[in-house]
C-alpha cells in the first residue's frame, strides 16, 4: 500500500461519511500515522507504508467517520502557534478564541494592567485545556512581544480555575510542556480563588441550553457539556463573573470575555451596569463579535 493509495482510501471513507473537510482530515491522519510531510508525499507518492501503518491509519479513519473529532484522535491542537494536548475532558481550542488572547496581550500594555510591587497577576476562569492562560504567560514571560520592545515579563503570575478536575489535569500537562509558571485551582468560578488580579480573562460556557441539541455531532457528543451550557439564555456565567469579578480586580483592572456572536450587546450592558468603563467589542477574523473587554476603576464597596 502506497502513501497515495492510503490517502485516497481514507479520503473516500470520510467523504462518504459526509465529514466536513474530509480531504484535509484524511491528510492530517496520514501525516500523524506515518510522520510524512507534504513535501515527501508529493515527491514520493508511491512510497510504501511500513508494516501496520495502513491498518492503524484506517482504524483512525473509521473513528473520524463516526464523527469523533480529529483532535481527539491525534491528541493535540495548535493554538496561538503552540501545540496543546486535548481530550474529551476539555474543549478543543478554536481559532476564534485566539482573538481573546490577542486582545489581552494588546491591552496588557495599552491599558497598563495594574501590578502590585512589580508583580502582575492574571486569572483565567473556566480554563479548560489552559490554552488561554498558557498562551498569555508564554508570550509575556518568554517572548515579551506585547511590550513592543521585545522584553520578557518574568513577574507575571497566572492562575487558572475550573470546576473539572480532569480538565485541570490536562491544563497542568500543557503548562509543563510549555514551561510556563501557572497555578491551577479547582472550583466554581471565583470559589477557589484568592486575592486580586490586574487581568481576568474567561471563555465561559455560553451556548443556550436549547441550542446544544442542534450543534455539530463532533461538539454535541464529544465536547464536555459543562463547558458548553450557558443555561437558558447563555448569559448565566457572564452575569456571575461580571458581578463577582469586582471583588477580585485591582483598581483599573481589566476583564476580558470571549462571547457568542450575538451576545455583545447583552454582555456590554452587564458590564456597564456593574460599573465597568472603556468597554469595547472586538470582532474575529470572520467579522463576528467575539470579545468584550472593559476596565474596573472603582474600589469594591461590597
Amino acid at each position: 500500500m502506497t502513501l497515495k493509495e492510503a490517502y485516497e482510501a481514507g479520503k473516500d471513507v470520510l467523504e462518504r461519511s459526509k465529514i466536513q473537510d474530509a480531504a484535509l482530515d484524511a491528510w492530517y491522519l496520514l501525516e500523524y500515522v506515518t510522520g510524512v510531510d507534504r513535501a515527501v508525499y508529493f515527491a514520493e507518492p508511491g512510497k510504501k507504508l511500513e508494516d501496520g501503518q495502513y491498518r492503524e491509519y484506517m482504524a483512525l479513519i473509521r473513528k473520524r467517520a463516526a464523527h469523533i473529532p480529529l483532535q481527539h484522535l491525534t491528541g493535540e491542537q495548535e493554538f496561538m502557534g503552540l501545540s496543546f494536548r486535548v481530550n474529551e475532558d476539555v474543549l478543543i481550542p478554536r481559532q476564534d478564541t485566539e482573538t481573546l488572547v490577542e486582545t489581552a496581550l494588546e491591552l496588557f500594555w495599552k491599558w497598563a494592567v495594574p501590578a502590585e510591587e512589580g508583580r502582575f497577576r492574571v486569572l483565567d476562569l473556566c480554563t479548560g485545556s489552559g490554552c488561554i492562560l498558557i498562551s498569555l504567560l508564554y508570550y509575556l514571560q518568554k517572548k515579551g512581544i506585547s511590550a513592543g520592545k521585545g522584553q520578557a515579563v518574568p513577574c507575571v503570575e497566572g492562575t487558572g480555575a475550573d470546576i473539572s478536575e480532569k480538565a485541570l489535569a490536562v491544563a497542568e500537562t500543557n503548562a509543563a510542556a510549555h514551561q510556563v509558571d501557572a497555578t491551577f485551582v479547582q472550583g466554581s468560578l471565583f470559589e477557589p480563588v484568592c486575592g486580586s488580579f490586574g487581568l481576568i480573562v474567561s471563555n465561559p460556557p455560553y451556548i443556550r441550553t436549547a441550542e446544544i441539541a442542534r450543534l455539530q455531532e463532533e461538539v454535541r457528543l464529544h465536547d464536555p457539556v459543562c463547558a458548553l451550557d450557558g443555561k437558558e439564555d447563555g448569559l448565566y456565567f457572564y452575569r456571575r463573573i461580571v458581578k463577582e469579578s469586582r471583588q477580585h480586580l485591582k483598581k483599573g483592572g481589566l476583564l476580558i470575555f470571549e462571547i457568542g456572536y450575538d451576545q455583545a450587546r447583552d454582555v456590554k450592558e452587564l458590564m456597564e451596569t456593574a460599573g465597568f468603563s472603556d468597554i469595547r467589542v472586538r470582532k474575529d477574523l470572520a467579522g463576528l463579535d467575539r470579545v468584550v473587554s472593559g476596565r474596573y476603576d472603582n474600589e469594591w464597596k461590597g
